[in-house]
């Protein structure tokens, strides 16, 4: 199968034929509109090695992230960035090329630190391998965690070797009714606290605060924050609603934008509707207002807009890069795909 996957990029960068890198396919939406022909990463599946004890787990791109998951629950154990899947074909490939993290981002880390090592295909077939299967085993350019959120521009991704956590002890979620600039002060001065947060989402006059860890210290917490302790069963169905975007929040046409500010940033003065994670640090925001507004709008705050979901994506849907990194990007691309094969402009317009 690996030798099959060869020939095809051998081929299409003889012709300069696009490559379209996809696995299940849940996240068609996000980047530059897909294209070329469909190299289906699926065929490349399969846990390779978990050890518990060690706490890392390699993978094969192809993988049903579903899967994966199931495997660590039965140990006690989970991938800490919480990778939403958007879909039950969802693949780790496309988890880490995605780079996208979930609810417990701002406690956990993100899933390029998580990254221990990858094995990949490059623009001319030749197989290339970074990092390892343990924790010290980096040694020069850490390129390994440089393939999460490059969207398959620099290769096929192979192989994947994560680390891993125990599952919290004991968990517990508040529900505290704040305005909007109230919930953004409580929760940068609780960031300041020793508190077990580990998750929280603003949304229409309503905070939800998640407590992770041991028995006695989220109880001390709940006690100490006060609020409404939802049931378990409800706090799981809320928190899976934002990590998988089947809240309320994000249905409906209106395109939906990702904010990545400062935590203590003041609310913005935007049309639209916003809910907000990550201590305040990630804010949605559904509107019809301009691209140039938001970004702007963004900016003035210290932070930077991406089109998530819908909109027009014709002027490019992260935030235009700098020139020093505009050309580190074109020089990485040429260095991993020179035919320029993968996935053409889903991650910026020219690469």
């Amino acid at each position: 199968m690996l030798e099959r996957l060869r020939e095809r990029i051998r081929d299409a960068a003889g012709r300069r034929a696009a490559l379209r890198l996809r696995g299940g396919g849940s996240k068609d939406f996000y980047g530059g509109e897909p294209r070329g022909e469909i190299l289906d990463t699926r065929v490349h599946a399969g846990i390779v090695e978990y050890e518990a004890t060690e706490l890392v787990v390699t993978a094969r791109c192809g993988t049903p992230l579903a899967e994966l998951e199931a495997a660590l629950a039965e140990k006690g154990q989970m991938l800490p960035f919480e990778p939403p899947r958007f879909g039950a074909d969802a693949t780790l490939g496309g988890c880490v090329a995605a780079g996208l993290s979930g609810p417990r981002r701002a406690a956990a880390g993100a899933v390029r630190d998580f990254v221990l090592g990858a094995r990949l295909l490059d623009g001319r077939a030749d197989e290339l391998a970074f990092g390892g299967r343990v924790m010290k085993n980096v040694a020069g350019y850490d390129v390994a965690r440089l393939l999460a959120g490059s969207l398959g521009t620099l290769g096929l991704i192979l192989e994947v070797s994560l680390k891993v956590l125990p599952r919290p002890p004991a968990e517990a979620t508040l529900r505290l009714e704040l305005p909007q600039d109230k919930a953004l002060e409580a929760l940068n001065r609780w960031a300041g606290q020793p508190l077990p947060v580990t998750a929280s989402a603003w949304r229409d006059g309503e905070l939800h605060l998640r407590l992770s860890g041991a028995e006695r210290a989220v109880r001390a917490a709940a006690q100490h924050l006060g609020g409404h302790t939802l049931a378990p069963g409800d706090a799981g169905r809320f928190w899976e609603s934002i990590r998988e975007h089947t809240h309320p929040f994000f249905a409906g046409a209106a395109p939906l934008w990702r904010l990545s500010l400062p935590a203590p940033a003041a609310p913005l003065a935007l049309a639209g509707a916003p809910l907000i994670e990550w201590g305040g640090a990630l804010r949605w925001l559904r509107t019809e207002a301009d691209a140039a507004a938001v970004r702007a709008a963004a900016a003035s705050a210290g932070g930077h807009a991406t089109l998530f979901r819908g909109g027009d994506k014709s002027a490019g849907v992260f935030a235009p890069l700098a020139m020093g990194a505009k050309r580190l990007h074109r020089e990485l691309k040429a260095a991993f795909d020179p035919a320029g094969v993968f996935n053409p402009g889903r991650l910026y317009p020219d690469l």
